[in-house]
């Protein structure tokens, strides 16, 4: 009797875990095939006015003229403009991001950063919206007061609030990268003579590196696929961004202005628009690993 209601026990663990095996893959088989279908109604959109309608490539990406009324599709001023704006938002965002990282993990006092750690977490919860209003209320006002512009919507001004928008995801995984870090690591450090500070980038900060660049690659992504906060600080010029002062209009923005009205070729290729940025998230993704792996020999 013992033995007959122990093997129904067995019996109904064995169901239990072979279904929970299923739940889990089922969910992950529609994680990839929800992305799948994604990427896959992009590019096949996407390429029709190249592949059905005789457009060159070269053209769309090279052209400096966006006017759909004339059948003119060019994005090269936009694809600059998301360039500087990246790279702008990167060289403010990851320094400062990586500093207040190092500081609550391994400098604050427990008190502290039990304090600033949260706060920090909290400003990935605004909208992005948000940041757009303040731009537009406190940054753009700023920047058109102090270097007399026409108007402060300008490159730098987007520069700043993606740097801004950037924080809470740098800040937040890359200290836990470097909290992940052995103890150990430090005490030996210690014990051969080197300096707190000399311990921290010599030794903690290269043991977390695999962390902290997975860090930069999500601020990265925060900073090249923001939208509605870049629209309100960018300016909309379609001219290529000659200065930090002058306007533009990055990639995402040219998306969200035109698609709920556009149809047709316009339509197609605004999704054309989306490969070239899908495309420019992975070629910086890859540059990224390629960087990370290298520095790991």
């Amino acid at each position: 009797m013992k033995n007959e209601h122990q093997g129904k026990s067995n019996k109904r663990k064995y169901m239990l875990e072979s279904l929970s095996g299923r739940i889990f893959l089922f969910c992950a088989l529609l994680s990839v095939i929800s992305l799948a279908l994604i990427i896959g109604f992009v590019f096949y959109k996407g390429a029709h006015p190249f592949v059905a309608e005789g457009y060159s490539f070269m053209d769309f990406i090279l052209g400096s003229d966006w006017v759909p009324s004339e059948d003119q599709y060019g994005i090269l001023p936009m694809i600059i403009a998301s360039i500087y704006a990246t790279i702008g938002a990167l060289i403010i965002g990851v320094p400062i991001g990586l500093f207040t990282a190092i500081f609550l993990a391994e400098i604050a006092p427990k008190p502290v950063a039990r304090i600033l750690s949260p706060a920090v977490q909290l400003l990935a919860g605004i909208p992005s919206v948000l940041y757009g209003v303040f731009g537009l209320a406190i940054i753009v006002p700023f920047l058109q007061d102090k270097f007399g512009l026409a108007k402060g919507q300008s490159l730098i001004a987007v520069i700043l609030v993606l740097a801004i928008m950037m924080l809470p995801t740098v800040v937040t995984v890359a200290e836990t990268a470097i909290r992940a870090v052995p103890k150990t690591y430090r005490e030996g450090s210690l014990a051969l003579g080197a300096s707190p500070i000399g311990t921290i980038f010599k030794v903690v900060v290269p043991a977390a590196k695999s962390g902290i660049m997975t860090a930069i690659v999500l601020g990265m992504g925060r900073a090249i696929g923001e939208t509605m906060a870049v629209i309100l600080v960018a300016g909309n010029s379609l001219l290529i961004p000659t200065s930090l002062t002058d306007s533009l209009r990055p990639l995402t923005t040219n998306i969200a202005l035109e698609m709920g009205y556009a149809f047709g070729t316009h339509q197609n290729m605004l999704f054309a628009t989306g490969i070239i940025l899908f495309s420019f998230i992975l070629i910086l993704n890859f540059v990224l690993a390629k960087i990370s792996a290298k520095g790991m020999h």
